[in-house]
């Protein structure tokens, strides 16, 4: 079993930036690829972005290029999401995955991922 807790959600300036976190317990982080979700309301779940196991690959939404990095320290066990240049459109419960597989491959699809943060509320006011 996997325990997921993220945190450093909160409100924010259009322009402003935020840094979420999320830490990992329970399984060995450090084999698995993570990721970022978000969800608005009314909208489906959708990639935000994603790290390979050792953090030598990355993928990123096209709507968060260039914003946004997503970085992991496998011996905090912790994953991390700095998020720059926030539109009030990046509104949204943002939540950290872990992937089922060891793969070397990053999923932009919710289903590949396994276990799953409770999630944090970032709102960016215009």
């Amino acid at each position: 079993q996997v325990h997921l807790v993220e945190s450093g959600g909160g409100l924010v300036q259009a322009g402003g930036s935020l840094r979420l976190s999320c830490a990992a317990s329970g399984r060995t982080f450090s084999n698995y690829p993570m990721a970022w979700f978000r969800q608005a309301p009314g909208k489906e779940r959708e990639f935000v972005a994603g790290i390979a196991w050792n953090g030598g690959r990355t993928a990123f939404a096209d709507s968060v290029k260039g914003r946004f990095t997503i970085s992991r320290d496998n011996a905090k066990n912790t994953v991390y999401l700095q998020m720059n240049s926030l539109k009030p459109e990046d509104t949204a419960v943002y939540s950290c995955a872990a992937d089922r597989t060891m793969r070397l491959t990053i999923a932009t699809t919710h289903t590949t991922y396994e276990y799953w943060g409770q999630g944090t509320q970032v709102t960016v006011s215009s």
